[in-house]
């Protein structure tokens, strides 16, 4: 809708009109409350309450590695996948991300893109980020051949847990778009949807929290909907493990540490064809939880189909978070104390140290459905929430890493009757850019 120049006059002949009538009232003495103006007659003005503040927080956005993948996770996020729209080349692709990769560098730095009409809402980013993955039909612009398209960028294999939609299920360009302050982040994604806009369409949208920012220390395991600390035995950012897991690389330390689980071997990024190198995959899974049910469950019912105790998240075999669990453990009646059919022994393999990914999640609560599971309407009844989480898991081999611990949650696993993976997709995140180079770049311009 146009807005006419007379319109425009009007309302400037209007805001003419009540600026007049301001100045008379300031001249009479008066304000604007209709309490007599002067020094001393009111409260000094409250001065803004800087204590805790993070926002000016900055995560660096150039460098080997995307961010948003080794950083501390913050505490919202956006997942937004979206579809190439039938006729799209190579090189419209590459002005799409020339366009991307300018405008996440500005924003997550807390300036703002040429092209933002409302440049007051980047100044503090909030440790804001951007991740890009790239789906199948996105790199098969650049080509088809084993060297640039590897076949494991394709959807996983059926489960017979999953239950998936397949509006859920689809997409060639991800944004993964995390930061502190909800609103810098819902800013940053309007920006960045307006460069893909004559490119793409978006195919699904989820939306993410953890915990606010300052309620928990920063590291401090996140705990997901069923109130289970979820992520006890990632790999820690900067280390070895991670470096070897993640991006299959080396830190090329003379006495590195590992976890109780092993050393991983170095060679989880070999297959990587060579524009890859410096980046990794992702698996994102849908998983609804159901947490009517869950309600119905005891505590020890809970705690014996996790593996761990709920207020510590230690194992069944110890007292810390941190402590390793004994699966061979036994209760005073010779019982094992972790079932083998629990979340935690289901998805630990002692026996290789490949089978670790690095998972980066998020709950969600999304918008009430009636119980059939449609959308809300006028004649809805018996409204229901939906809850989860979503399940973005990195690791420097799919087939070696994520696959593995994935068939066997599928063959057994306890916490499988309250929770329904109704979204899977599969992503190759390149790596990072220095200052004059634009994500993608290795694909492309190869």
């Amino acid at each position: 809708m146009s807005v006419s120049r007379r319109h425009v006059i009007g309302a400037s002949a209007a805001a003419g009109a009540l600026g007049i009538s301001a100045g008379v009232a300031g001249t009479l003495g008066f304000s604007g409350r209709g309490s007599r103006a002067g020094a001393g007659s009111g409260p000094a003005p409250r001065q803004p309450d800087t204590t805790g503040v993070g926002g000016a927080q900055v995560e660096p956005f150039h460098g080997p590695h995307q961010a948003g993948v080794e950083t501390l996770p913050q505490a919202h996020a956006r997942f937004v996948a979206l579809e190439l729209l039938d006729g799209t080349r190579a090189a419209d692709a590459v002005r799409m991300l020339r366009l991307l990769t300018d405008d996440a560098a500005a924003l997550t730095q807390g300036r703002a893109p040429l092209a933002d009409s409302e440049p007051e809402l980047v100044a503090n980013p909030a440790r804001l980020t951007v991740t890009v993955g790239f789906g199948r039909n996105l790199v098969a612009l650049a080509g088809t051949g084993p060297d640039v398209l590897p076949d494991w960028l394709a959807p996983l294999p059926g489960f017979s847990i999953d239950a998936l939609d397949p509006a859920r299920s689809r997409g060639d360009l991800l944004l993964q778009v995390c930061g502190d302050d909800p609103f810098v982040l819902s800013h940053a994604v309007r920006m960045l949807l307006k460069d893909t806009r004559a490119f793409a369409r978006v195919a699904w949208v989820r939306e993410g929290f953890r915990r606010a920012y300052g309620a928990q220390p920063q590291g401090t395991t996140l705990r997901n909907l069923f109130g289970q600390v979820d992520g006890t035995a990632n790999p820690g950012p900067g280390s070895e493990d991670f470096a070897r897991l993640v991006w299959g690389e080396t830190l090329g330390l003379e006495n590195p540490v590992f976890s109780a689980r092993g050393e991983p071997p170095t060679d989880l990024a070999a297959h990587h064809p060579a524009w890859l190198r410096g980046g990794t995959t992702l698996a994102i899974r849908d998983i609804r939880m159901d947490l009517e049910t869950w309600d119905e469950a005891d505590r020890p019912a809970r705690e014996f189909s996790v593996g761990r105790k709920l207020d510590s998240g230690a194992p069944l075999s110890g007292s810390d978070e941190f402590d390793v669990p004994d699966f061979e453990a036994k209760d005073a009646l010779g019982l094992s104390r972790i079932s083998p059919a629990s979340h935690v022994a289901r998805s630990r393999n002692e026996q290789d140290p490949a089978e670790q990914i690095y998972r980066r999640v998020y709950n969600y609560e999304s918008a009430e459905v009636t119980a059939d599971g449609a959308e809300p309407s006028a004649a809805a009844t018996v409204p229901v929430n939906r809850a989860g989480l979503v399940f973005a898991s990195f690791q420097a081999d799919l087939e070696r890493q994520f696959l593995p611990i994935q068939r066997r949650l599928d063959q057994m696993d306890l916490l499988n009757q309250w929770t329904t993976p109704i979204g899977s997709t599969v992503w190759a995140v390149p790596p990072g850019v220095a200052e004059d180079e634009y994500l993608g770049e290795t694909l492309f311009d190869s």
